[in-house]
């Protein structure tokens, strides 16, 4: 986690990727949720039914990442997102991260439920995504999703979670943002790569250009 940024900082970010995310159409309305560490104890999430596009700094809970603690916003906050395991699990996966942004990119959601693979085809692919997991279905914030989408997490740093949504982290919100661009965009170009009949291509030098 970056020393240099606030609490106040990313949660500035958090509200510029949901308008963002919105606008693009990588989620509707009050669905997906956005969170950042911002202690080596604590998190903060989006708020349960707030809309990614009209976030304000109120609509942030804080959460401890102790498991003994978490679930409970501090005193006077909102609530917190009915899906903050899938984030307090992936930040126990992974103590290198800073970011969870959990979005419903229509295109990588249908590919992965219809068991077609998301392809790398572009440098930029590769780069900012080197290695995609796939999770079942559970139902929204039950054990089940979080505990299968933070194992994924030790592998990958994009996970998509079939018939819901996807989890992209990172250790910024910038980058785990870009990933979750590069996330649908390949997706997109799987799904016309298909369409042209083409079912095996994929980027030259995946390995080579892992971020």
């Amino acid at each position: 986690m970056s020393e240099e940024l606030t609490a106040a900082d990313l949660i500035a970010q958090l509200i510029e990727v949901g308008r963002d995310a919105v606008g693009r159409g990588l989620v509707l309305a009050s669905a997906g949720n956005l969170s950042a560490r911002v202690s080596d104890t604590e998190f903060v999430v989006s708020g349960s039914g707030t809309w990614l596009d009209r976030l304000q700094p109120s609509d942030f809970a804080t959460l401890a990442l102790d498991p003994a603690e978490t679930g409970a916003a501090r005193d006077g906050e909102i609530k917190p997102s009915s899906e903050w395991k899938l984030h307090h699990r992936a930040y126990l996966a992974r103590p290198d991260i800073t970011c969870v942004l959990h979005l419903h990119p229509r295109t990588a959601v249908v590919m992965a439920s219809l068991n077609k693979p998301v392809r790398m085809l572009t440098l930029d692919h590769a780069y900012y995504l080197g290695s995609i997991g796939v999770t079942p279905f559970f139902h929204n914030g039950t054990e089940e999703l979080a505990n299968t989408a933070a194992d994924a997490l030790r592998e990958h740093n994009c996970v998509i979670m079939q018939h819901h949504g996807c989890s992209v982290v990172a250790d910024s919100v910038d980058m785990a943002y870009r990933r979750a661009l590069n996330l649908e965009d390949a997706a997109q170009a799987s799904a016309l790569a298909l369409q042209l009949g083409d079912t095996d291509t994929v980027f030259p030098d995946t390995g080579a250009a892992h971020a």
